[in-house]
């Protein structure tokens, strides 16, 4: 599904991954995220995604033009989980929601490992 806005010169869709790619980038930016995250259902074992995959750890759902996000991440060692989860929640509502110009209905964060900063 695509997200849609009718301005006074036509319609403008946004494909998913448009969103997911910049919200991903959005978010490795956040202070404590040390990047995204995918799952092997198979094994169950947590990779750290490369900055060109950021996609990937990333699910958007649209549902009546507002936007879900699902973030699978790996946060920084020593740092206050909640407090990396609010920073990530208001600058990816705010840019994501300034970028497409959707609103934001829910951020999910599951955090999937820790990792020492590089």
């Amino acid at each position: 599904m695509k997200g849609r806005m009718n301005t006074e010169f036509g319609s403008i869709l946004i494909d998913t991954d448009v969103i997911a790619t910049y919200a991903g980038s959005v978010a490795v930016e956040c202070f404590g995220i040390v990047g995204m995250a995918t799952v092997n259902m198979k094994d169950g074992l947590v990779k750290l995604l490369k900055k060109d995959s950021l996609k990937h750890g990333i699910n958007v759902t649209l549902e009546d033009n507002k936007i879900s996000l699902d973030f699978h991440v790996i946060v920084a060692y020593g740092v206050s989980i909640s407090a990396v989860a609010d920073n990530l929640f208001s600058n990816v509502k705010y840019k994501v929601e300034e970028f497409t110009g959707m609103e934001i209905k829910d951020i999910n964060v599951f955090v999937e490992g820790v990792r020492p900063i590089d």
